[in-house]
């Protein structure tokens, strides 16, 4: 044994310093991203377990059992262990490489511009505001690098100019639109009544309805965020990468909003130039709805 660790200690000497560091560089980068990528799912836990055992397997046989000269059986039922192990991290961790290869084939590299991103941030923030206050739902994607177009087939083509007004009256109830979700893209509402995939995590709180859990199921397959008013509450929350945040006020969705979509520093400044608002103080901002009444003050969201 102890002459096997004195013998990888001499090879260890006699690698290149700067190639032995890039090799770990490059290695240390995989591991980093494949257990970001699974961090918030159930395969954080399994991923874990794997390379445990993987670890200890790998010393015991390769260093400890002088690399196949003893036990001998251990060192074959390990060799076939590993190939049985790589069949059931393909079967184990199918929904995450399915996942992984969504995002690759549908990556558009899209980036809406900034004027285009304004004025579609505030559409739907008064669309949020207006549904929050009368207590209806509201379930709305904001596509970003990675296209949806697997899931939009699933729903009716619009392809519409946004507008706080379209979108109240798409989840108006009892509109023939008014269930399921609405995928938007820059200026444009893309489809209406889009079924997403509700999201398979079993720590999800067991409170939270169909549209949170379909919020966070489609922010879990793609970089896009999910915009969610609970029709019971009129709270107003955004998923993100399999989060949910919730939102104190409108003030805080629009800052959000304007953080998570508008990449530089000056993002907020730039929205406030264009739709005219500020999270600088309290501001009292009058709107008429579809139903002819004033909107409350902007930095409150009745019944949230």
């Amino acid at each position: 044994m102890f002459e096997n660790l004195t013998q990888l200690l001499t090879r260890l000497n006699n690698y290149s310093k700067i190639e032995v560091a890039i090799e770990l560089a490059i290695i240390w980068l995989v591991v980093y991203i494949v257990v970001r990528f699974l961090r918030d799912t159930g395969g954080a836990g399994i991923i874990k377990g794997l390379a445990l055992l993987l670890i200890v397997g790998t010393i015991f046989v390769r260093v400890l059992a002088q690399n196949g000269e003893s036990f001998r059986r251990l060192n074959f039922l390990y060799d076939r262990a590993l190939g049985f192990a790589a069949i059931g991290v393909l079967v184990i961790f199918q929904p995450e490489l399915r996942r992984v290869l969504i995002r690759l084939g549908e990556a558009t590299f899209f980036r809406a511009s900034r004027s285009e991103l304004a004025p579609m941030i505030e559409a739907l923030v008064q669309a949020c505001e207006f549904n929050s206050r009368n207590r209806i739902g509201l379930l709305v994607a904001i596509v970003r690098r990675v296209g949806l177009s697997g899931i939009v087939e699933s729903g009716t083509r619009l392809n519409a100019d946004i507008s706080a007004a379209l979108l109240q009256t798409i989840f108006w109830p009892n509109s023939a639109l008014h269930d399921l979700g609405v995928v938007v893209q820059g200026r444009k509402v893309l489809a209406a009544s889009v079924q997403f995939p509700l999201t398979k995590r079993t720590d999800v709180d067991p409170r939270l309805g169909s549209r949170h859990r379909a919020a966070l199921g489609v922010t879990e397959e793609s970089d896009c965020l999910a915009v969610v008013v609970s029709e019971e509450t009129g709270g107003i929350a955004v998923a993100e990468r399999g989060q949910l945040h919730r939102m104190t006020s409108i003030d805080h969705l629009r800052t959000f909003l304007a953080e998570r979509l508008l990449s530089e520093g000056s993002a907020t400044e730039h929205l406030v130039d264009e739709s005219g608002f500020s999270d600088e103080g309290p501001r009292i901002v009058r709107r008429e709805s579809p139903a002819g009444e004033a909107a409350p003050e902007a930095g409150k969201v009745p019944g949230g």
